[in-house]
């Protein structure tokens, strides 16, 4: 039961990753394309931990996350990017 939830899991990140992708090709202004490339590192980040608990490892939770922590930091940097258009003052 835990391996086809799992194999569901990891086909329904996937799809949810590629249109992300789709996204941040098209996205018609700035914003979209961060939002897209944001979401695509949470996606990424639910599929490494999926993957984690499919081969029953604690060493994919730790670089989850490592990858919420820079992924939050670019954010932040972006939207201070977008909004100043400077990042460091």
């Amino acid at each position: 039961m835990l391996a086809s939830a799992i194999s569901l899991t990891f086909g329904l990140l996937t799809v949810a990753w590629l249109l992300n992708l789709y996204r941040l090709v098209r996205g018609p202004t700035l914003p979209d394309r961060v939002l897209a490339l944001d979401t695509m590192y949470i996606n990424s980040i639910a599929l490494i931990v999926v993957y984690g608990i499919q081969v029953d490892s604690k060493l994919y939770f730790e670089a989850a996350m490592l990858i919420a922590l820079i992924g939050f930091v670019s954010t932040v940097a972006v939207a201070k990017y977008m909004t100043r258009g400077d990042i460091i003052e």
